[in-house]
């Protein structure tokens, strides 16, 4: 059986839990604390959905601004994109119309459709809230992006965020098979 490789992008600002979002999903385990990823890092997934084997390749990208630049190189040949934010924390909601005016403008420079969703983290701290879920939801629907919101700690809804990109990306891109 063939195996299909996705490459799966996560952005977002600095501290957002993008490291423990993908730590959780792999490892199913949380780690209160991680070093700051600088740059990039890479990870992968082997996985099967709807009877597909498939290789998700999860880039993690650095959330400071510094790194910015690399967006691009980072969007090169991706079928899907998570941005991730804080929804304890306005600003790093506030800076995904940041996020995605580079990613658009990175996207439509490469000629690519990239699958993508809006993410809102740390759904374990929602008595201390500071977007309403209506709002992250308008946004995301506006953007014609899927939301959903997930706690790392926890592990409320990770696998879903997951499977939910997986299927779009199966179901918006041509596959890159593993011969």
């Amino acid at each position: 059986m063939n195996e299909y490789r996705y490459k799966l992008c996560i952005f977002g600002d600095g501290g957002v839990g993008k490291t423990t979002l993908i730590q959780r999903y792999l490892e199913g385990m949380f780690k209160a604390t991680f070093r700051q990823t600088v740059g990039m890092d890479f990870y992968l997934k082997k996985l099967e959905i709807d009877g597909k084997k498939i290789a998700l390749q999860v880039w993690d990208f650095g959330g400071e601004e510094k790194f910015r630049f690399l967006l691009p190189g980072a969007v090169s040949g991706a079928n899907g994109c998570i941005f991730l934010y804080d929804i304890t924390r306005y600003l790093t909601f506030k800076n995904l119309d940041n996020w995605l005016q580079v990613f658009n403008e990175s996207i439509n420079e490469l000629s690519q459709k990239v699958s993508t969703m809006i993410v809102g983290s740390k759904l374990d701290l929602a008595e201390t809230r500071a977007i309403a879920q209506v709002d992250a939801k308008n946004f995301s629907k506006a953007n014609g992006f899927q939301y959903i919101e997930c706690s790392s700690k926890s592990g409320e809804n990770v696998e879903n965020v997951f499977l939910t990109i997986a299927r779009l990306m199966m179901k918006n891109t041509t596959y890159l098979k593993d011969q």
